[in-house]
């Protein structure tokens, strides 16, 4: 199934059913005076990946260890599958979950470690043998169930821990930053690995990080947290081309904030364009400035311009033409920006508790 085509049935299934997967309703989690986790409310259809992206500190892996039921609640519900599993015990919830530092016994095969679950399960030996060797072929390790997963490189044990999450075959899969420890260039190949896996099972997956890459490239829908609050849900192309509030606006992507009559708006970098002396701006909201800075980095060149109108704006140009040289000799120059007037955001403030309202 192509990504288009799966996103077009996640998004079917998801208004076509009455029940979603996960449902969290006035979740709040304090450790003392400090509220984790401040009045969470949040829907996750069947079949959907979904992402929780934050920075550290902002209450998505809190939110993901409640969904577990390693975290109790001090408010709220947490319903799966319609029922609230706020008090009950990790092993009494149809979820798995899957942590960067794998969490693999060293002594056993890779095939025991995958069939751990199915065993405290006391399935039958040949059974519990059977299903794990599917689910390694299913994360595309067919062959290496005989060895020690010290015998293995950090991309293979993260799909060996992922094939002993899915075994059992939950209802919800969480996975709590899983390609943290991995380098770039493997992380980047794990990702494509994983949604590919997730379209394969059609298991729900709900992914913490705090890379927006990662979020942009492998979600069908992503929450954005922000001092235990979701400051915006919708699809990648939602929030990063019309983000709700400045903080969105700046930590998925980089972005301009300007205001102009009382309106405080956003505008990517890149829908920026710096005309030609001759260009016309037919339909194009057109501003004034001097080129204080270019950064020339190879495919694109980055130009900061201080408008007339007050504030500054961020360009990225494209060198399809442009050299080092090229781009270095507009700085001081005065030129215009220009661009389409629904490429800008509106921007709202950030989320308030119900506490808030109160005061």
């Amino acid at each position: 199934m192509s990504e288009e085509a799966h996103s077009t049935a996640t998004a079917a299934a998801t208004a076509g059913s009455a029940v979603p997967d996960i449902r969290l309703v006035g979740l709040v989690k304090r450790f003392g005076s400090f509220a984790a986790v401040d009045h969470v409310d949040l829907e996750i259809g069947h079949g959907e990946f979904f992402t929780m992206l934050g920075p550290s500190g902002s209450g998505k892996t809190t939110t993901l260890r409640l969904i577990a039921g390693f975290e109790v609640p001090d408010e709220g519900r947490v319903e799966l599958a319609g029922d609230d599993v706020a008090r009950r015990p990790p092993f009494e919830r149809d979820v798995n979950t899957v942590f960067q530092d794998y969490a693999l016994f060293p002594h056993m095969t890779v095939l025991d470690n995958v069939a751990y679950g199915l065993r405290i399960r006391k399935v039958g030996r040949g059974e519990r043998r059977r299903l794990a060797q599917e689910a390694l072929e299913m994360v595309r390790l067919p062959d290496v169930g005989g060895r020690k997963p010290a015998q293995l490189s950090g991309g293979q044990r993260q799909r060996v821990a992922l094939a002993r999450a899915i075994v059992n075959r939950p209802r919800v899969l969480l996975l709590d930053e899983p390609l943290g420890a991995l380098d770039l260039k493997l992380r980047e190949e794990m990702q494509v690995e994983l949604k590919a896996i997730q379209q394969d099972v059609g298991i729900t997956f709900v992914y913490v990080t705090h890379d927006q890459d990662e979020a942009l490239s492998m979600s069908d829908r992503l929450a954005v947290f922000n001092n235990g609050r979701i400051e915006q849900v919708g699809t990648p192309a939602e929030v990063y081309e019309h983000p709700a509030t400045e903080f969105v606006a700046g930590f998925v992507g980089v972005s301009n904030v300007l205001e102009r009559d009382g309106r405080r708006f956003t505008i990517r970098p890149e829908k920026v364009r710096i005309l030609r002396d001759d260009e016309a701006a037919d339909g194009l909201h057109v501003e004034t400035g001097e080129v204080t800075d270019t950064s020339y980095i190879g495919q694109s060149t980055r130009y900061e311009v201080s408008l007339e109108e007050g504030g500054s704006i961020l360009v990225v140009r494209q060198n399809l033409e442009t050299s080092h040289d090229e781009a270095r000799d507009l700085r001081g120059r005065r030129v215009r920006v220009a661009w389409r007037e629904g490429q800008a955001a509106t921007l709202a403030g950030p989320p308030v508790s119900p506490e808030e309202e109160e005061a």
